[in-house]
């Protein structure tokens, strides 16, 4: 047992040690890229062989953590949360299979969209998969839901999901751990059919879950997460999780709160706890980060006879991150923004590296591309992505990850020629080869370009999976060997590189172009350790 200063993801990854697992499955994302980087430097996950390489993507870190869960192990899978829905299919299965070892599904939430397509919320999943989600305010209890939430989970018999945000993953706290518990020996389910999900097994699984789901509540209502803070003046009912509790604290000198308080770190939501607030107080204020989640549950169960203000009807807005200001404002408290931002601050928009092999690369595609005109190229999820911004305004698209390879040839197959897709050695690992293959399968006339940097770059420089695979993997797919054309991106091979695009271009079928170039930071890094 010791004290340790840990940012959130680095405290449910602690918690994961000390918790007993054998494993942790992820794939790198924003904001929750630290947590599988932490166990991979511990030197207690190494002492303990616990499994901590990097998955092709979140699916079959998924399902990958189910199979080590199947063995009667304590496991881990780590996403951001877009990354749930790639995940989605084994995830919402999972709950139908039920688990045998402990399986932790941590979904890193995003607000704001600091590095995210958009700030969907995951208790939403939770919800849907119907099954038990647990939501920390702070490190210290990141940690315990880790820790703990192994023995939630085999209580059950469920998968239990972590839900956190990026101001949780992403600040520092002081963190107490506990007694690190041992590792499960291992053992095949009870019930041999557990996991198969043929209809008529899916259905008694399937019962039982929907069974179990007031044992799920009781056990919320039970929980050491949630607590019921009384206060004198029942005017109004505050009912708030996550870190906007903490958004709430600090508009209270020494954060003492003189109304009722319920804060909601267990779901499914604890209904007696809802109804005693509710019975109580006159109004109810929720503050929740993210989407009116438990919002709209009082709504639609528990608002009779009572007033429930929050994102629904203006009180917070519906969209963004909250601070302490916001919900001062619905406090009906001081407004303590302060002055403007002065106009000679202005926002620097994001830009590639100086040396970045990407630069290269737009600009001897643009170069081929001028006489094809605008509007013809489709990209995807990394750094590449800046591509749309000046001074390349090179891209068209960018949706999710393997997007840019089928809406190329979506818009081929709709009469756009040429069409070409901006990916990256990960992004086309993680979801872009069915793409090709279906393109292949095709023969469509679209153009692949698989910008190599041989890592994952926006994410901090991980293992890329592809990393000396990409023309294997494109000729073993199908792609004609003499149209899977590699060049290094640099200026002096400007005009031979633009060369080879506009011959690919032109070729009526599938073509791939391999500019690469290893990224700069990573190499950077590697000459300092030299």
């Amino acid at each position: 047992m010791q004290n340790l200063l840990l940012l959130g993801a680095e405290a449910i990854a602690q918690g994961a040690i000390d918790g007993g697992i054998s494993g942790v499955y992820a794939y790198p994302g924003t904001p929750s890229t630290e947590i599988m980087e932490y166990v991979q430097a511990s030197k207690k996950a190494e002492e303990r062989n616990i499994h901590r390489l990097w998955s092709s993507n979140e699916k079959t870190a998924m399902e990958t953590a189910l199979g080590m869960s199947y063995a009667g192990k304590r496991v881990i899978v780590c996403m951001k949360h877009v990354g749930l829905n790639v995940a989605a299919d084994a995830f919402i299965n999972s709950a139908i299979t039920g688990v045998n070892g402990g399986l932790l599904v941590v979904s890193a939430d995003d607000p704001s969209m600091h590095s995210s397509q958009n700030e969907q919320d995951s208790r939403f999943y939770g919800k849907f998969a119907m099954i038990p989600i647990l939501e920390p305010s702070n490190q210290q209890e990141a940690y315990d839901m880790a820790y703990h939430g192994f023995e939630l989970s085999e209580k059950f018999k469920t998968p239990v999901l972590l839900r956190i945000t990026t101001r949780i993953s992403h600040s520092r706290a002081g963190v107490k751990t506990l007694q690190i518990k041992d590792m499960l020996n291992g053992s095949l389910p009870e019930n041999p059919r557990q996991f198969v999900l043929l209809p008529a097994i899916a259905r008694i699984n399937y019962n039982k879950l929907v069974a179990e789901q007031e044992l799920f509540v009781e056990d919320s209502e039970n929980s050491t997460f949630n607590k019921y803070f009384d206060g004198k003046d029942k005017s109004l009912g505050i009912i708030t999780g996550g870190i906007a509790y903490n958004y709430v604290l600090e508009n209270f000198e020494d954060r003492k709160i003189p109304y009722p308080v319920l804060k909601i770190n267990q779901y499914p939501i604890p209904r007696k706890l809802i109804e005693k607030i509710k019975n109580e107080c006159k109004e109810l204020l929720v503050v929740e980060e993210g989407a009116p989640f438990i919002e709209e549950m009082i709504k639609d169960y528990f608002n009779e006879g009572i007033q429930v203000h929050g994102k629904l009807d203006g009180y917070l807005p519906r969209v963004g991150e909250l601070n302490p200001n916001l919900v001062a404002k619905s406090l009906k408290l001081e407004d303590t923004t302060g002055e403007d931002i002065p106009t000679i601050v202005k926002q620097r928009p994001p830009s590639l590296c100086p040396g970045c092999g990407h630069r290269d690369m737009y600009d001897e595609l643009n170069e081929a591309m001028k006489e094809y005109g605008k509007g013809k190229v489709f990209a995807d999820i990394g750094c590449y992505t800046l591509g749309a911004l000046p001074p390349f305004n090179a891209i068209n698209s960018c949706v999710d990850m393997g997007a840019s390879i089928t809406m190329a040839k979506g818009a081929g197959d709709a009469g756009l020629i040429p069409a070409v897709a901006v990916i990256g050695d990960s992004t086309f690992t993680h979801s872009g080869m069915t793409g090709l293959l279906d393109a292949v399968n095709e023969k469509s006339h679209i153009t692949v370009i698989i910008s190599d940097n041989s890592t994952t770059a926006m994410t901090g420089g991980q293992h890329s999976q592809g990393t000396g695979k990409i023309e294997a993997i494109c000729e073993g797919i199908g792609v004609e060997k003499e149209h899977i054309r590699v060049m290094i991106p640099l200026k002096k091979n400007f005009e031979e590189n633009v060369k080879i695009i506009k011959e690919e271009l032109a070729y009526n079928g599938v073509s791939v172009v391999i500019p690469r170039r290893e990224c700069v930071q990573t190499l950077a890094r590697k000459m300092k350790k030299v």
